[in-house]
């Protein structure tokens, strides 16, 4: 096929080109599919930044881009729930369907997954992308691209919020408002919390906060995770589930100190790889620390939730680019510059 595929590839640090890629004809139980929205990730930010996260390392020309959605144009061999013409949002894993994880439904943690612009597998920040139909999942009418491509962090504060084990009447505390904090925490009201207090260091983003839906917001000032947790019990009380959304030692400490005795802690953010915590504290008080990795079956959930209306995920988008400037998003994005939160590139021409 000789169609325009230009495509958004990251060579190593601070290398990222504009490109022309072939377009592959689907195989087996695989759909081509005509992207048009993609969001950019603070994972894509940081292996420009980085060139890896923890043990993904980028050592040749990768592909970026996996919050996305598109329409299907071409269909492979075996493929009878999608057609031409679907409105679908991309799950950007794949696993292998056969391993024990995979069996028991824990396929975010299967070892032959592959995840897209995660090192060495290409990404969707591109005209025209194949992934697996059975990872696809069709668009009603009245949900936009843009919903669609935001399915992906989303389904992260779903998988968040069933580890946390929020249920109706739970207190919650989430530590971060950045897009994750932020998703979570509507999905955390969605899912029956009776009251949802939420930190950061940006009173822009706590602002958001307020307008999404949550309850109080409390601003951080210090580095001293108990000083602040101890600020938050006080104004807050005890939560009942906490949702660590940040990576920062500091916040994860305060995970820890301000979560109720029998409560639980589960760590979204991915900072150091090394970090002290005050774990004695954790042990005595039996505060469950979990943590997550993706998520698993959560996508019909994302799905459900937005196009019933309990979940809006529109206001969350603050900028929109083409394709073809997707330097300008990035800086946006990496900068956080005019209060950025997500940011949307289109794919079409």
């Amino acid at each position: 096929m000789g169609e325009d595929n230009l495509s958004l590839v990251l060579h190593g640090i601070g290398d990222m080109r504009l490109e022309q890629r072939p377009v592959r004809k689907p195989g087996q139980n695989e759909v081509l599919l005509k992207m048009h929205s993609v969001g950019i990730c603070g994972s894509d930010v940081h292996y420009l930044k980085n060139g890896r996260i923890g043990d993904f390392v980028v050592k040749d020309p990768m592909v970026l881009g996996h919050e996305a959605s598109g329409t299907v144009v071409d269909v492979g061999e075996g493929v009878i729930h999608l057609k031409k013409g679907d409105r679908v949002a991309v799950e950007p894993g794949v696993p292998c369907r056969v391993c024990n994880f995979c069996k028991s439904g824990r396929y975010n943690l299967c070892s032959s997954i592959f995840f897209c612009a995660t090192p060495p597998d290409d990404g969707s920040l591109s005209r025209f992308y194949v992934h697996a139909a059975d990872f696809c999942y069709k668009l009603p009418n009245h949900v936009s691209y843009e919903e669609g491509a935001l399915l992906e962090p989303l389904s992260v504060g779903v998988h968040a919020c069933r580890r946390a084990g929020v249920v109706m009447g739970d207190t919650v505390l989430i530590l971060g408002a950045g897009p994750i904090g932020l998703v979570t925490l509507m999905v955390a009201k969605a899912a029956g919390a009776s009251r949802i207090a939420i930190t950061d260091l940006d009173a822009n983003r706590l602002q958001m906060a307020s307008k999404l839906g949550a309850d109080q917001t409390i601003k951080v000032t210090s580095r001293d995770g108990k000083e602040v947790a101890d600020h938050i019990r006080s104004s807050f009380g005890d939560p009942d589930r906490t949702i660590e959304c940040t990576g920062a030692e500091s916040s994860i400490q305060t995970g820890i100190y301000a979560t109720k005795s029998g409560g639980v802690l589960v760590i979204v953010g991915m900072g150091k790889s090394e970090i002290t915590l005050p774990i004695v504290n954790a042990l005595v008080r039996e505060v469950d620390v979990r943590g997550i990795f993706r998520y698993a079956n959560c996508y019909p959930t994302a799905l459900e939730l937005v196009a019933s209306g309990k979940v809006d995920v529109k206001p969350l988008i603050t900028h929109r680019f083409k394709l073809e400037q997707s330097h300008d998003a990035f800086e946006v994005s990496a900068s956080g510059k005019d209060n950025a939160i997500k940011v949307m590139i289109s794919c079409e021409k």
